[in-house]
């Protein structure tokens, strides 16, 4: 199964958070293909000290990296435009990770479930 990993994961992994601890660890024992992508990648290190981002970095090293293809961008611009990020729009950031995670059919892993499920995509919820 293909799973992209949200911002939360990664910072919550990266503090220790146990829930985001032992998922990510059992998805990796599990061989599952995971995934990150520019907008994520960007949101885990744009703060955080240099042990957390050491740590973030350590993941996303390990993940499959993806680029949204244009057919993504227009997804996420649509589902903006058309509420389907209603109610309350939805970041940029929000549409393009869930036009990334409907672009590769994967489950979006992530502690903020309802800012994804409202645009029909797949979560896998953690504490």
């Amino acid at each position: 199964m293909n799973y992209l990993l949200d911002t939360t994961v990664l910072l919550d992994f990266a503090h220790g958070r146990d829930g985001a601890v032992g998922l990510v660890d059992r998805l990796f024992e599990q061989g599952e293909t995971l995934f990150t992508c520019d907008v994520i990648t960007c949101e885990a290190l744009s703060g955080g000290g240099e042990t957390e981002r050491r740590v973030i970095q350590g993941v996303l090293d390990a993940l499959e990296y993806v680029a949204l293809a244009p057919v993504g961008a227009r997804w996420a611009g649509d589902a903006r435009r058309t509420g389907r990020s209603a109610p309350g729009a939805r970041s940029l950031a929000d549409a393009l990770i869930a036009a990334t995670a409907w672009s590769l059919t994967a489950t979006l892993v992530t502690r903020n479930p309802r800012d994804f499920e409202r645009q029909g995509i797949r979560v896998l919820r953690y504490d």
